[in-house]
Parts: structure tokens; sequence; C-alpha cells
């Protein structure tokens, strides 16, 4: 009987270790890179780089899943450089040192590398510094990619050395191809029926990698017949719905919600406001957003809608979730269905800019208060007429500053109750025209 620790014979076949499906199917050249054409095609920015001979530096933004490592790797092929990937999550200063040492190395016998850096937002300031000298000497050719805006998380100076691409999801037929490629490499169909498809497509979200985790997962089931999208739901966890409430994600969406309020669309307003629900938002975060849309895009066109979104708030806080979020509902409708007007809004916005420009002008005499002698000797209240006692209530007199121009901050527009603002203040002003006149 052979010992059990002799060592087996070195032509003895070794078993291949398992491969993930997304590792089998990885494009073997850019031309097999699904769902990116607007920047691979001839006339998209990385096509024509490669098409010049000229590739730079670059920065790959886009949610995940949509083939970021792969282009990156495949670009180093491309280009006939050394390819290097580091995160910026596990790597350090001494790391990236031994990096720039060994691309030295590299360019000293005439061989190029791209240094691929994924997550490379997590990087702090002087982290991504130590790239530049590296990039303007052409030690390395920088690939970073983020999932966050590249405006907010990098540097100034590492973005002026290199190009911004954007990459997009994958659409549901980009999708549908990553697919019928697994599907060959797995050689047999999913046993799936065709609506019972579409529900796995869409549970990968855009991300090409989670749609081919699910694929292995379905394509392991032992099944007799194709299964139903009920059958299909029961036995897979839906996958989360991409959202960060501390990163882009979070801006995308309360500005879809935003602008749909303000477009007066109750239904889009609704569906986003379900999604930042969905996401986890907190629901008080909404509700503050909601006073704010409520005195930014309505403001006196319907005051109403201020005390309607503190009272969906106030109910929100009594009831708790989920049943204060119906609240919060009801005041999106109401907000998306109010008249518009940011009148109240720019006027203010005038008004400030009037008081920093014109800071310094004292307030005219006659509208100051006198209450000692001296006062009264330097013309304070002298001349001011008080407005109860005058016709209609209205003297006409003039309360800003001597030296300034009458300015008009306050327009009001003809939609809901501003329509009677906008009658108020065009008597005012006629009256004024006529006292003054």
């Amino acid at each position: 009987m052979a010992d059990l620790f002799d060592t087996p014979d070195d032509k003895t076949p070794k078993p291949e270790a398992p491969r993930p499906l997304a590792d089998r199917i990885r494009p073997q050249s850019l031309s097999e890179v699904i769902g990116q054409g607007h920047v691979l095609g001839p006339e998209g920015p990385l096509g024509s780089m490669l098409a010049a001979g000229s590739l730079s530096s670059l920065i790959l933004w886009g949610p995940p899943g949509v083939g970021k490592t792969t282009i990156a790797r495949l670009l180093a092929d491309e280009s006939d450089r050394a390819f290097v990937q580091i995160s910026a999550i596990f790597t350090g200063v001494p790391e990236l040192r031994k990096v720039f040492e060994a691309a030295k190395l590299r360019r000293d016998q005439g061989r190029g590398t791209l240094l691929f850096v994924d997550e490379i937002h997590r990087f702090n300031k002087a982290q991504q510094d130590s790239f530049l000298p590296h990039m303007e000497d052409g030690t390395i050719l920088l690939v970073g990619a983020t999932t966050e805006n590249p405006s907010f998380e990098l540097n100034a100076a590492v973005l002026s050395r290199a190009q911004v691409i954007v990459l997009e999801r994958l659409s549901l037929a980009d999708l549908e191809l990553l697919a019928q490629r697994a599907e060959k490499a797995l050689g047999r169909a999913l046993p799936l029926k065709g609506p019972a498809r579409e529900a796995l497509l869409e549970m990968a979200d855009g991300d090409g990698r989670a749609l081919l985790n699910l694929i292995e997962q379905v394509a392991a089931w032992k099944v007799a017949e194709p299964l139903t999208t009920e059958q299909l739901s029961q036995r897979l966890m839906r996958r989360a719905a991409k959202y960060d409430k501390s990163g882009d994600e979070h801006y995308n969406l309360i500005s879809a919600l935003h602008k749909s309020v303000r477009g007066s669309d109750p239904d889009a307003a609704l569906y986003w406001f379900a999604r930042m629900l969905e996401g986890g938002e907190d629901p008080r975060y909404l509700a503050r957003r909601f006073v704010r849309m409520a005195v930014e895009d309505i403001g006196l066109a319907d005051p109403e809608a201020q005390t309607h979104c503190l009272h969906a708030w106030e109910t929100y806080e009594r009831l708790g979730s989920p049943e204060g979020e119906l609240a919060l509902a009801q005041a999106v409708i109401y907000l998306a269905l109010a008249p518009k007007s940011n009148a109240g809004y720019v006027a203010y916005k005038a008004a400030r800019a009037e008081a920093r420009r014109t800071g310094s002008e004292p307030p005219p005499k006659h509208i100051l208060n006198a209450p000692t002698k001296l006062m009264e000797a330097q013309g304070y209240g002298a001349g001011y007429a008080y407005d109860h006692d005058a016709e209609d209530g209205f003297s006409g007199q003039n309360y800003f500053p001597d030296t300034m121009k009458r300015p008009v901050l306050y327009a009001p527009v003809e939609r809901g109750f501003e329509r009677e603002l906008k009658k108020r203040v065009d008597w005012f002003a006629k009256l004024r025209a006529q006292r003054n006149g």
C-alpha cells in the first residue's frame, strides 16, 4: 500500500481548480466587451486613442459590474504594457513605493506599465499626489476605477492629467447578450421560462457581474421543467437595489425626486420617493427635503404647501415607519400638483445681493426712531407718515436708503395664490407712483 506521505508522480494530471463563470467568459479583446460601445467604438474616446496609438491616463467612472477591470486589462494588452492591479482598499504607501520601483525597472528595460487602481477614490490626497511624478515621467500609465463622482473624490491635479471615461450600466439587451455568452460556456440553456428569464435580467440591475453570479446559481439547479417567475423568486433572493446614502446614488435620486416635483409629475415623484425608501433612506431626510421643495419651488403660489409638509413630517414622527411614510407620500403628491413659483426664492437671493452691494448705507432718517433730543435734532423720524392714517392705509413713502435706487426684488407669477399677490404688488406700485408723483 502506498505511503500516505508519498507525493504523486509529477506526470499525474492534476484536476483544474473550478473557475467562476465570470472568469471563464472574460473578454479576450476590446471588441468582445459588452455594453460600452460609446467609448470603445471607432468614434469613442478609447477607440480613437488606440487607433492613434496615444493612450493617456484614464479614470473609468461607472457603476459596479460594467467592465472597468476587464477594459483596463485589455488596454494593457492592446498597448503592449505590463498590467499591474492594486486596490486602494488594501494598498498603503509602502506597497505603492514597491509598485513604482518595479515600474521604473520595467521602464529601464524598455517596457511600460499600466497601473490599474481599483476604488481609486478611497486613496487620500497625499496618496493620490504620489502618482503625479510617475505619471508625468511616463513610469506608469494610470487607469483608475471609481464608482463615485471623480469631480468630488479625486484631486484636481490627478484629474488634470487623466481623461475621465464614463461607463454606463448595462441595459437589458446587454445583459441578454451576456446571458447568451454564459449559456454557450455552460453548454446548456438556463432552465427558465421567458418571463422568468426577463425577471432574472432585471434582478441584475445593470450589473454584469451580478448577473453571472445569478446565472451560476440557476444553472446549478436540477429541475424537471423550466421555472416560472414565481418559482424563480422563491429560489433567489432579489438583489438589493444599488443605493449609497452618502454617495452619488443618493444625490442622483434626490435630484430626480426634486425635479419630478418641480416638473409637476406626481407619478415620477412617487417613484423616486419609493426608490429612496427601498434603498434604505431615512424618511426624516426626505421630510426635510419636502419642506425645502415647498419653500423653494412652490413658495407663495400655494402657502399651504409648507404647512402640509410640516404636518406630514409631524405625522411621520408620531407614527414612525411604515405607517408614517404614507403621510410623506401624500405630501409628495401635494407638492407635485401644487402651483409652482420660485419668485420668493429669487427675490430672497436678489435681496441678499443688494444687501452685500449696499451694506453700508443707513436707513432713511424719516423711518428711524428718535428716543433722545439729540437724535430728534439730527432729523430722526422727521417727516414720517403713519400708514394707518393715510388714505387706503398706504403712505407710499420710501423705505430704502436715500442714496439707493429702488430695486424690484419680488416679481410674483400668474399662478396659484401668487396671482392674487401680484394684484396687490401692482396696486401698491400704482399708489406709490401717485403719492410720489
